[in-house]
C-alpha cells in the first residue's frame, strides 16, 4: 500500500540525534538497512523508515530515550520482534524506533506461585524453554515468536486462547515507561486486587501509544500431566466450524482447537511435506490427566463424527505433536509461497461463537466470487479466525479487491455483534472500524485517555485514532 501524503516526516533535530549518539554510541544507528529493518511489518503499508534506532539495553535506557525525544516532540515507536500485522511498529510520522529485544532477561521465576517476571524482549520460546525445567509453560500463543513486550502491547492471544485466556488475563503486572519519560510500576504478583484504577490492563493492547513496557509479570502454568493432539477432516468448512461450536458449547475443556482450510493444507503440505488430506481440517489439542484427555478426545470424536468428520489421527508424542503443531505456526508463511512474490492483506476478527460459521461462510463466498487466492486459519474454538488475501503487488486492482473484500468481512463481524480484531490490533489497518465498533463517545473517551497521558502525541503517534 503507498504511503499517503500524511506519512511525510519532518527532519530529526541534530541535537536529538547528537545527545543519542553521545550516550548510546553504535546502539544508536542511522543505517539505511537497520531503520528499514524497523520500518517494516507484515502490513502491506509502504512508509518511510524511522530516522533512526536506538537499542536498549536496560530500564533507565529506555526511560532516558523517551526523555530526550520528550524534550525534542520527536515520536518514539517501540520494536520488539517485529511480527505486527497491522502497521503498529511503522513511523508514519519519522522519529526513533526504540528496540528493546535486547532486554531478554528472565528476572525471576516463582515456581511456587506460578508467576515470572520478564524483560520485554523475552519471547515466548525463550521463556517456555526455560519453564520446562521448572515442570511449567506460559500458554500465550500467537503463531510467531513474538516478544512478550509486544504481545501485552498487542493484547495478544493465539492458540491456546480457548483454555487458557489472553495476555490481558495472565499479565499481572508491568512496569513501563510513560511520555515523560517517567517509569510506572502497575499491578503486583497477587492473582487479583481492587486497588484503584487498572493501569495494567489500560496498558495491555494500547499498542505502545501510553507506553513503553519495561517488564512484565505474568501468569505461567503446570505442564499438564497428558497432552494429545488431534486432526480430523471434514466435508466443508461449515461442517468442521459447527464441530467446534458444539465442542464448545457442550463444554469440553479443549485446550486447542484450530481450523486450517484447504488452501491452507496444500500450503503446508508444500512446505513441510506432511501428506495431510487436503480438506478442511480441526487441529485440536487436550490437556489433562490421562483418564481426563481419554474422556475428552471420546467426546470430540463422537461429535466430529456427527458432523461428517473423518481421519481421525491422533499425535501423542512430543515429536508427532510439535510436528503437526510447527505445520500450523508455518500457515502464514507457508500461504505466501502458494503465489510466489506476493503479498497478503491480512485480516482477523472474532464474532460470537453462534455466528462463526455464518461469518466464515459468507466471506468465503465474497473471495471466491473475486477471483483472488486466499487461504483461512482460525482459533475457532473462541469465534477467531484469519482471512489471508494474497496479492500481487504490480497490480493495484488486487489491493484494492483485497482492501474491499476485509473491509466486507470486518463490517459483517461488527453487524453480528463481534469485533473488528480478535488479537491483530487496530494499528493503521483497522482505524477506521473502531469507531463503528465503539461509537464516538467510546472513541472520544480513548482520544481523551491519550491525550491526557501523552499530551505531546510522541508514543507511536498516528495508530489506533483516525487522524
Amino acid at each position: 500500500m503507498n504511503a499517503p501524503e500524511s506519512f511525510a516526516t519532518p527532519p530529526l533535530p541534530a541535537a536529538l540525534l547528537d545527545a543519542l549518539r553521545a550516550e548510546f554510541a553504535e546502539r544508536c544507528s542511522t543505517a539505511l538497512a537497520v531503520r528499514e529493518q524497523h520500518g517494516r511489518d507484515e502490513s502491506v503499508f509502504d512508509v518511510p523508515p524511522p530516522q533512526a534506532v536506538v537499542f536498549a539495553e536496560s530500564e533507565a535506557e529506555v526511560a532516558r530515550v523517551v526523555a530526550l525525544c520528550a524534550q525534542h516532540r520527536v515520536p518514539v515507536i517501540p520494536y520488539g520482534a517485529g511480527s505486527s500485522l497491522e502497521g503498529h511498529l511503522l513511523a508514519i510520522k519519522g522519529g526513533i524506533s526504540l528496540d528493546v529485544s535486547r532486554m531478554n532477561a528472565i528476572l525471576r521465576i516463582d515456581a511456587e506461585d506460578l508467576t515470572v517476571t520478564v524483560q520485554p524482549g523475552v519471547t515466548r520460546k525463550a521463556l517456555n524453554e526455560a519453564l520446562k525445567h521448572e515442570g511449567l509453560f506460559f500458554p500465550i500463543d500467537p503463531g510467531a515468536d513474538a516478544s512478550l513486550g509486544g504481545m501485552a502491547a498487542t493484547r495478544a492471544s493465539g492458540t491456546n486462547a480457548v483454555r487458557y485466556g489472553t495476555m490481558r488475563e495472565n499479565v499481572l503486572g508491568l512496569r513501563f515507561v510513560n511520555a515523560c519519560g517517567e517509569v510506572v510500576r502497575s499491578g503486583s504478583r497477587a492473582r487479583k486486587s481492587s486497588a484503584g484504577y487498572d493501569l495494567t490492563r489500560l496498558v495491555i493492547g494500547s499498542e505502545g501509544t501510553l507506553g513503553v513496557i519495561t517488564e512484565l509479570t505474568v501468569k505461567v502454568h503446570p505442564l499438564p500431566e497428558a497432552v494429545s493432539a488431534a486432526v480430523c477432516f471434514f466435508p466443508s468448512i461449515d461442517a468442521a466450524v459447527r464441530t467446534a461450536m458444539q465442542i464448545i458449547q457442550i463444554g469440553v475443556p479443549i485446550a486447542r482447537c484450530e481450523l486450517l482450510d484447504a488452501n491452507a493444507i496444500k500450503a503446508v503440505n508444500a512446505h513441510d511435506k506432511l501428506g495431510l488430506k487436503e480438506a478442511p481440517m480441526l487441529l485440536m489439542e487436550f490437556h489433562g490427566s490421562e483418564a481426563g484427555v481419554a474422556e475428552q478426545a471420546a467426546t470430540v470424536q463422537d461429535v466430529a463424527a456427527d458432523h461428517g468428520g473423518e481421519a481421525f489421527e491422533w499425535a501423542t508424542t512430543p515429536e508427532a505433536r510439535t510436528r503437526l503443531w510447527t505445520a500450523r505456526h508455518h500457515a502464514y508463511l507457508s500461504g505466501l509461497q502458494m503465489r510466489p512474490g506476493c503479498r497478503a492483506v491480512t485480516t482477523d476478527t472474532c464474532v460470537p461463537i453462534s455466528r462463526l460459521a455464518e461469518n466464515i461462510n459468507a466471506s468465503i463466498a465474497e473471495v471466491e466470487a473475486a477471483g483472488l487466492p486466499y487461504f483461512i486459519v482460525g482459533h475457532v474454538g473462541d469465534g477467531n479466525f484469519h482471512m489471508a488475501y494474497l496479492l500481487d503487488p504490480a497490480l493495484p486492482e488486487e489491493l484494492a479487491t483485497a482492501e474491499r473484500l476485509s473491509a466486507q468481512m470486518v463490517a459483517r463481524a461488527i453487524a453480528l455483534e463481534g469485533t473488528c480484531t480478535g488479537e491483530h490490533g487496530i494499528g493503521l489497518h483497522k482505524q477506521g472500524f473502531l469507531l463503528d465498533e465503539t461509537g464516538e463517545e467510546a472513541v472520544a473517551l480513548m482520544r481523551a485517555v491519550k491525550q491526557a497521558l501523552d499530551p505531546l502525541g510522541i508514543l507511536n503517534p498516528g495508530k489506533i485514532f483516525v487522524a
